[in-house]
């Protein structure tokens, strides 16, 4: 069996042999491969996160199944073999998809819930990002060193620094030139990405011209929940029922409610793009932190008290022990592994928005709609950089629902700087292509902590056949571009070189996926469902039905273990390009002054 997510899988194959029990519930939570580690990320999928699973029967027959659902919940794989499922809430829609290959039950699975987007043929390129840069010279001091040292690069990806503290659609003085900078990236045939939260300060332009467009925001029921002490801080917000809550801004914030039914809030969020790329000329969307995330919600001591960088704004508090019902939905009888795997100081709330908070002008509760929250950003975001370019482009986002992918792509998260993250990030781009987002990566070289040079140069080199290319870290972390280290520069330049010259192919099968569904990378039981050998192999992986790459994923391995399935397979590696090779296990050479091993067949 495969799928369900979104989790950090040690395996592709999933395991039966113990009780396993995963959260289901989109949480604003990091990767970890330390162990095995059961707790939910950022997706809803079911596929991931995402409610789906594929299974692979001996005789080769593969067939799936869709749990249609949006409320918390978890799925235990256990010894027999056997799934225990558990829901809390909301309807259970339930889809079987008979193949009877896995292209086929993921071919079904995208007629039901809609084909993906097709990115731009640029979003295919190699992105260089990091949260922490000083200013935009430092930003264009790390762009320019990777450009002098002769690596492919398309993109430059502006993460929340560049906002005027922290507030969406906003510059902030030390970046005063962005916009003269995009320009020049444009002149250079470049393109650049800006990351945009959910979340919008209640005190500014953005969020005033929101009140002035009746745009509705998440809302507590009634107004004897509202925090009057809170509330009455904002002239904009005093006199309503806005939920505030706290992120990276400095005053409290509101979330829109893509869920409005008058459509009001979507334009407000479309215009809102529209005005901002009239003074920086973005080409495409980063959108974060849309679980939605909230810091410390019902905590007496969060974090952003011990940080320099944060006033201590009140956290938001959710009814949990009040003598009647209000408590009943952050407190329901049964909460899941999705609050249990964190011990007895967590709840449904944890990091996010009270459950008992409406939407869609008071019809929905949030408990019931929380996990669909990205994906219903995602579809307005699209329609935002369509209306500001004129031109597809490409949206990436941290949380997904089944059907994300029609309107963007996916990132697998915070991971960090390690090999266990490098691992599984190989398995999470081959999960998300049967969840139907097939544009998708892992932060290369790691996220969080410090990197070294051998990670680094593995990690870019497998991390040229991701779709979604970027190298990416975060704030307080040494550099870790390229370009940093002479020999990670030369084995970037190797892969990104043999990459472009297979980006019409990429992008031929991100066309083909657009059109007719499918994936684009794929596990090779995919290709050989009646090779039993091919179950395991969560570590290599194909670009279509054609190309397949058995990346260097350990430390200090200079070959790489493989099993090439019953095939005329062809290497283009340095050394012994053309060679028609053995099928079988074997061992690849794989130096770190070469490409990794990649075969055609």
């Amino acid at each position: 069996m495969y799928g369900w997510g979104e989790n950090v899988h040690p395996t592709l194959k999933h395991n039966f042999s113990t009780y396993t029990t995963w959260g289901m519930l989109a949480r604003d939570e990091p990767p970890s491969s330390d162990g095995l580690v059961t707790k939910n990320l950022y997706d809803t999928m079911f596929e991931e996160s995402i409610r789906f699973y594929m299974v692979v029967e001996p005789d080769g027959n593969a067939h799936g199944v869709l749990i249609l659902n949006s409320n918390a919940q978890e799925v235990t794989t256990a010894p027999g073999p056997a799934l225990i499922y558990r829901t809390i809430g909301g309807n259970l829609d339930l889809y079987f998809f008979p193949g009877p290959t896995p292209e086929e039950v993921t071919q079904q699975y995208l007629a039901l819930i809609g084909t993906p987007f097709l990115p731009s043929y640029w979003a295919l390129g190699f992105q260089i990002s990091r949260y922490g840069y000083k200013d935009l010279d430092d930003m264009i001091t790390v762009i320019g060193r990777n450009v002098k040292a002769g690596i492919p690069l398309d993109i430059a990806v502006a993460d929340i620094d560049y906002m005027d503290r922290y507030k969406d659609f906003t510059t902030g003085s030390n970046w005063a030139g962005l916009s003269n900078y995009v320009e020049k990236l444009h002149s250079q045939g470049m393109r650049s990405i800006l990351i945009f939260d959910p979340a919008i300060q209640v005190d500014y332009d953005s969020f005033q011209r929101g009140i002035s467009s009746n745009a509705r925001f998440i809302e507590w029921e009634r107004p004897d929940q509202v925090v009057r002490s809170i509330q009455d801080l904002y002239p904009l917000a005093k006199n309503t029922k806005i939920m505030l809550g706290v992120v990276w801004p400095d005053r409290h914030v509101a979330f829109p409610d893509f869920f409005d039914e008058s459509g009001s809030t979507s334009n407000w969020w479309i215009n809102e793009f529209s005005l901002y790329h009239s003074q920086v000329s973005f080409d495409g969307i980063w959108i974060d932190m849309n679980e939605p995330a909230n810091f410390g919600t019902n905590e007496d001591h969060p974090w952003y008290y011990d940080s320099s960088d944060h006033p201590d704004d009140a956290p938001l508090k959710c009814p949990t022990v009040d003598g009647g019902t209000d408590a009943d939905w952050d407190m329901p009888p049964y909460k899941t592994h999705a609050v249990y795997y964190y011990g007895g100081n967590s709840y449904l709330a944890s990091k996010t928005l009270c459950m008992l908070a409406v939407q869609a002008n008071g019809t929905e509760r949030f408990y019931n709609l929380k996990n669909l929250y990205g994906w219903s950003e995602a579809r307005a975001t699209q329609q935002a950089l369509f209306k500001a370019t004129s031109k597809r482009g490409a949206v990436i986002s941290r949380s997904t629902f089944p059907s994300s992918g029609r309107f963007a792509g996916h990132w697998l998260g915070d991971n960090s700087a390690t090999w266990a993250d490098l691992q599984t990030s190989v398995i999470g781009a081959q999960e998300f292509n049967m969840f139907g987002i097939p544009y998708v990566g892992s932060d290369i070289c790691g996220f969080n902590g410090e990197t070294n040079e051998e990670l680094c140069l593995r990690w870019q080199q497998m991390g040229a056949f991701h779709s979604f290319m970027r190298n990416h870290n975060t704030n307080g972390d040494p550099a870790q571009d390229p370009a940093v280290w002479q020999s990670v520069t030369a084995a970037a330049i190797k892969a990104n070189l043999f990459r472009y010259s297979y980006l019409p192919y990429l992008f031929s099968l991100h066309f083909i996926a657009s059109m007719n569904g499918g994936t684009v990378v794929r596990p090779l039981f995919y290709e050989y469902p009646k090779d039993e050998n091919t179950y395991n192999l969560g570590h290599q992986f194909l670009w279509g039905s054609s190309l397949l790459v058995a990346p260097v994923v350990y430390q200090g391995a200079t070959s790489v273990n493989a099993y090439l399935p019953e095939d005329d397979w062809y290497s283009l590696f340095d050394s012994n390009y053309g060679q028609l090779m053995n099928h079988g296990y074997q061992s690849l050479y794989a130096p770190v002054t070469s490409l990794i091993p990649v075969l055609v067949r």
